[in-house]
């Protein structure tokens, strides 16, 4: 096989996780399209539409790391593009919604599998120099899906119906499962191992949460994630009007450019946990200013794009301190494992979260919920950083 750069691999990669952040992102922005489809279908059934395919990774996501390292990186993430692809394309034909949330489900062992894989595979073949600079690249891949979604997906759903965008994404997982079969090593990331059995995944479970290495990415994500998710999806309707649309857009955008040029740079001269902290401590910031400038557009707009550029630190940095935390492989990808499980747990829960609170506080409840979930992140971290202080002391 010719020798393929560094370089591209780490797109190609990338590329892939766009896909997968897609599988989420196509149901966000069509469901309102497909809801005459399901009549009697209630904003609870429909929310699952969109959601649902985070539940794997939220039973599954430390225990996939594991049986990823076993079964082989190449192998698994090739098979669940491909895999992605088929069930997409069977979800363009609009079945009945139960039918639809059982390809949902099984979706999100696709999507599982390839947020395992990749950010190992990415940090492998990456150099040391490189790693931060590779890994905030990695974490883009959801913001910049929504927004590629947002300008070329809506309209698509909209002008061919919501068939057309999920016939598009089967496409783009097709092709991406062929590029990465012939790009990537035979036997990167190690020789596939023999499955363990359960007992033996248990006790690594436990090991894996029990350890201020291998799980502390995890930790300071799920605040990420649980904040994020929900405040991309609600802030830009709650506030309505032109402030809807320019959220909805730039909202991503500015925490994908603040991610691969602030991060970026602040990763070359800080410990990736550092970055994070500082992150969450500037979302609290920001969550404590819209307090105070609540309907004032201009102010509201300036402050929102700050947050979200404070969460493109975190997001950036959490996937830097996988590999910053864990020298092995087979670390990492339990590391990665931990990060889509409690990364699910968070998009699962926190826009219905949210929601409720919006629903009941309004704004208040909002720069609450940012402000509580950011210094949990710093808590966790400070306190993931001091068991790994007291270990090197012993």
């Amino acid at each position: 096989m010719r020798q393929v750069s560094p370089l591209w691999i780490v797109l190609a990669l990338w590329a892939a996780g766009l896909g997968a952040a897609a599988q989420f992102g196509k149901a966000s922005l069509s469901f309102d399209l497909l809801a005459p489809a399901w009549p009697g279908a209630g904003p609870t059934a429909l929310g699952l539409f969109v959601s649902i395919v985070g539940v794997p990774g939220l039973i599954l996501g430390t225990t996939a790391g594991i049986f990823v390292q076993a079964a082989g990186y190449r192998r698994v993430l090739v098979g669940a593009l491909a895999m992605g692809a088929v069930l997409s394309a069977l979800q363009a034909l609009v079945p009945p919604l139960a039918v639809m949330l059982v390809l949902r489900v099984i979706e999100g062992l696709s999507h599982l599998a390839v947020v395992v894989a990749a950010p190992v595979l990415i940090a492998q073949v990456t150099p040391v120099a490189r790693q931060g600079l590779a890994m905030s690249l990695w974490s883009s891949f959801f913001g910049v899906t929504y927004t590629l979604l947002a300008i070329f997906g809506r309209p698509l759903a909209e002008a061919a119906g919501p068939g057309a965008l999920f016939l598009a994404h089967a496409g783009y997982m097709a092709v991406l499962a062929l590029v990465l079969w012939q790009v990537l090593p035979r036997g990167i990331g190690g020789a596939a191992e023999a499955l363990p059995r359960w007992g033996a995944v248990l006790r690594q479970h436990r090991r894996i949460y029990a350890s201020a290495r291998v799980a502390a990415p995890a930790f300071g994500f799920f605040c990420y994630t649980i904040t994020y998710v929900a405040v991309l999806t609600l802030l830009p309707p709650f506030l309505g009007g032109a402030l809807q649309v320019q959220l909805a857009l730039w909202m991503p955008l500015v925490s994908i450019i603040v991610s691969l040029t602030l991060g970026v740079w602040l990763l070359g001269r800080l410990a990736a946990v550092r970055v994070v902290m500082l992150g969450f401590f500037w979302a609290a910031g920001m969550a404590l200013g819209l307090w105070f400038v609540w309907g004032q557009a201009i102010w509201v707009l300036g402050l929102s794009l700050g947050l979200a550029g404070a969460l493109g630190l975190v997001q950036g940095a959490s996937f830097a301190a996988i590999p910053q935390l864990n020298a092995a492989p087979g670390d990492r990808a339990q590391a990665a494992g931990a990060v889509a499980q409690l990364g699910n747990l968070g998009t699962t829960t926190g826009t219905p979260l949210l929601a409720l609170i919006l629903a009941d506080q309004g704004e208040a409840g909002l720069v609450g919920f940012v402000i509580g979930f950011a210094l949990l992140g710093i808590v966790l971290h400070l306190w993931q950083g001091w068991r790994r202080g007291q270990m090197r002391s012993t």
